[in-house]
């Protein structure tokens, strides 16, 4: 059985990393993004620090253990040093954090970051990156050379990945990873699962079956069964290519007895998977889902959309004004053929530089705008809808909960006004029907 309820319970209080968590990140990313900035080193050739991985794709859980640690990724652009050596950054950038008084306890380095460990279970990577002769490149102080990348186009493939399962194939993620951390019967890192799971999703697969992925387990399930097909046709350990087209192999990140490993244990999950789904006896199905994920695995036993406790523990009520395409009788028929991409860019201001979500990890500050706009494909006429769902403590407070969705054109302003995680949606709709749609999160902070 599919188990909705079940799993978006499991996702929001035992896998995704919680808001207090968050908050600690992005103040000591603020923090760090201050000391570089400000830095005598660094100060003329300092561009700007960018979430990368796991924080940027929104993949990062909780820690399954008190003994396991989360972790950040973030992005050190600069102007490239005319006398620095590939091997010279991630050096620098060491000293520069060992001569701190705050950090020089915290720091340590790898081949192409300097990581900075904090008391909990918390540590980032600060990893160089800088533009040479037009393309992108990271830097490799081991064999001191420039490595060349593409996390923007690596994020964009991701998010198509998003687009085309309804936007669970982020969940989808943490769900593997949370079975990876808890299982810890096969080791796997982040970015070659988040590529090997993307791999498996395509339009065409809604052309088969428009409702693959629905809702979360369902895209679950399927995902899971094209990764058994997939694995079990590589007995020897496959090229992983890096989806941004840099050439980079990340398979050379593993080893074939890791592959062996990872193979068995995907097809050994998938099978379980699929038992679970299949089984239409609520008891059976919630025993197979919990031979998987755990006794954790479990309906919320109070559900009152309408009450929520607050990080400092207290407890508000409030207006819940979240719509769905049924409240306004639109059927929902994404169809394949047609393509919506909603972008938001934060309008100017003085002292600050305009940007694209996508390239902050859709984070931008309070007292900002965000100028979002839809490019499509599907041939006019149609009629464009607009959603802007506002979460957090903040809107709870203010009782400013929304999420009713109203008629627009192809553009639209918001002012960002609460923290929070909050998100954009973009539908358009065709005679009677919403044959493409696209969401946006915006994280303020």
């Amino acid at each position: 059985m599919k188990l909705i309820n079940y799993f978006k319970n499991f996702l929001d209080n035992q896998v995704n990393l919680n808001s207090s968590r968050i908050k600690t990140l992005d103040e000591r990313t603020e923090a760090i993004t201050q000391f570089l900035k400000n830095s005598d080193l660094l100060e003329e050739n300092f561009i700007d620090v960018i979430p990368q991985g796991s924080y940027a794709h929104k993949t990062i859980i909780k820690p399954v253990r008190t003994t396991d640690e989360y972790d950040a990724d973030i992005l050190l652009q600069l102007e490239e040093f005319t006398d620095w050596e590939a091997q010279d950054y991630v050096e620098n950038l060491y000293t520069l954090f060992r001569v701190s008084n705050v950090y020089r306890d915290k720091v340590s380095r790898k081949t192409r970051c300097v990581t900075i460990t904090y008391a909990n279970d918390f540590h980032m990577d600060i990893v160089p990156f800088m533009e040479r002769h037009g393309q992108k490149y990271i830097t490799n102080r081991h064999e001191n050379i420039f490595e060349l990348t593409d996390p923007e186009k690596f994020t964009d493939w991701l998010d198509e990945r998003s687009r085309i399962t309804k936007h669970h194939f982020v969940k989808v993620v943490r769900l593997i990873k949370y079975i990876r951390d808890y299982k810890r019967t096969f080791s796997v890192k982040s970015i070659i699962l988040n590529t090997l799971l993307g791999e498996q999703i395509n339009d065409a697969a809604l052309l088969e079956n428009e409702n693959c992925y629905d809702d979360v387990s369902t895209a679950l399930y399927n995902i899971m069964k094209k990764l058994k097909n997939y694995v079990e046709s590589n007995y020897y350990m496959p090229t992983i290519a890096d989806p941004s087209e840099t050439g980079e192999n990340f398979g050379d990140r593993w080893d074939q007895d890791g592959w062996l490993v990872f193979r068995d244990k995907m097809i050994y999950y998938s099978d379980k998977i699929t038992d679970a789904y299949e089984d239409q006896d609520l008891n059976s199905s919630l025993e197979k889902w919990q031979a998987i994920f755990g006794e954790e695995f479990k309906k919320l036993i109070i559900e009152n959309s309408k009450v929520k406790r607050l990080s400092d523990g207290s407890i508000l009520s409030f207006t819940d004004t979240e719509e769905t395409l049924a409240d306004h009788n639109i059927a929902r028929k994404i169809n394949p053929r047609y393509k919506a991409t909603l972008k938001g860019r934060v309008t100017p201001k003085n002292g600050f530089r305009t940007y694209n979500l996508s390239e902050r990890g859709n984070k931008v500050d309070k007292g900002r705008s965000v100028a979002f706009s839809i490019t499509c494909n599907v041939p006019q006429p149609y009629t464009i809808y607009w959603k802007v769902l506002n979460r957090g403590d903040e809107a709870l407070r203010n009782d400013c909960i929304r999420g009713q969705i109203k008629m627009g054109y192809s553009s639209h302003t918001e002012p960002t006004i609460f923290r929070g995680n909050h998100y954009v949606e973009c539908y358009i709709v065709k005679e009677g029907i919403c044959v493409a749609m696209d969401r946006q999160s915006v994280f303020i902070v």
